[in-house]
């Protein structure tokens, strides 16, 4: 079969089949689109973000036709009159990058393919990015008390049951979710609700030479500390193993991701969809801390929550933080408030 003209491609309606509808705009400084002046006027007039018309033209240069078949393929889909997309993703969708320029003007370059788990990660993550209006706030949990009684407790646990960090995090933030249902919920803008889940799976990041996999640990709010211990320990080696499935990354209602193991005082770490919030741990350190009499020596461990502002606000944001590094402080606090 000959390949169509280029005008005519361009103007066929299915050529942004399988590409999801984003009506957000993606410009950002002063660079100028790929386009002449009186394409980026049509464009304008038609209120179509440029930077989302795929060009057809040489090096990706945008014309009037692929504006028009932009607007009518998304117009189709929008209203139900054309393909459904296939894909929901950054990769083959609106947001493909710009054309790259040729770095090897300024010396050698090669490449490597992308893994499939560093595809899917990008895809999220620019979904995420893209469409998910983001907060992110920061506290900090005392945990000089609770990291001795770690370490007291590893002294003589199996191998399997060593208890970390994030293994009291799980009961903590499953605990703290029962008690904030609204961060353990999914935004349907669709059908303007707010899905409350009943259940709590809680996704822990876990990092493996192959890429960031969540593992989810299901039901984390009715298993005590020792058994979600096992299971964090015995989820994290099949994950490093390329042993674990994809059903065990799926259904998770909240996400921990702990870098304390690496370094890092904060960062930002972002809302995994369709969740609404995440939690970042850094790497504790030993700081002077005023007890009302003198400065003395704790051990604290800087988080850091991020949320769908669209669903929690910044007031309930700050309550929801401040509850767990009290939990952290205060393990009693667990059963007082559960």
């Amino acid at each position: 079969m000959q390949p169509l003209p280029p005008a005519v491609e361009a103007a066929r309606p299915d050529r942004f089949a399988g590409v999801p509808v984003d009506l957000t705009t993606v410009r950002t400084g002063d660079a100028v689109a790929p386009a002449a002046p009186s394409v980026r006027r049509l464009a304008r007039d038609l209120g179509v973000d440029i930077y989302q018309v795929q060009g057809t033209g040489p090096a990706g240069r945008i014309s009037e036709d692929d504006v028009r078949a932009f607007v009518r393929a998304t117009m189709q889909r929008i209203t139900g009159g054309g393909a459904q997309p296939s894909v929901t993703g950054e990769f083959p969708g609106l947001h493909a990058q710009r054309p790259l320029p040729d770095f090897t003007k300024w010396g050698p370059v090669h490449s490597e393919p992308l893994s499939r788990v560093r595809e899917i990660t990008a895809d999220a993550m620019g979904y995420a990015w893209s469409t998910i209006p983001m907060v992110t706030q920061y506290d900090r949990a005392d945990i000089t008390r609770l990291e001795a009684h770690r370490r007291r407790f590893n002294e003589k646990a199996p191998a399997e049951a060593k208890l970390t960090m994030t293994a009291l995090l799980l009961k903590v933030c499953g605990a703290a979710l029962k008690a904030f249902p609204r961060f353990n919920s999914s935004l349907d803008l669709a059908h303007k609700e707010l899905i409350l889940k009943d259940y709590v799976h809680i996704g822990v990041a876990v990092d493996t030479p192959n890429g960031l996999l969540v593992p989810v640990i299901r039901d984390a709010d009715h298993k005590g500390i020792e058994q979600l211990a096992r299971e964090l320990n015995d989820a994290a080696a099949r994950t490093r193993e390329r042993k674990i499935s994809p059903a065990d990354m799926e259904g998770g209602t909240f996400t921990i991701s702990n870098l304390g193991g690496i370094g890092g005082t904060a960062f930002t770490p972002i809302v995994y969809a369709p969740q609404v919030a995440i939690l970042g741990v850094s790497r504790s350190a030993h700081e002077p801390v005023w007890n009302g009499g003198q400065f003395t020596p704790r051990l604290m461990m800087p988080l850091s929550l991020t949320y769908d502002h669209r669903v929690i606000d910044g007031a309930d944001g700050a309550r929801f933080l401040r509850w767990i590094c009290e939990a952290i402080e205060e393990p009693l606090n667990l059963v007082m408030k559960g």
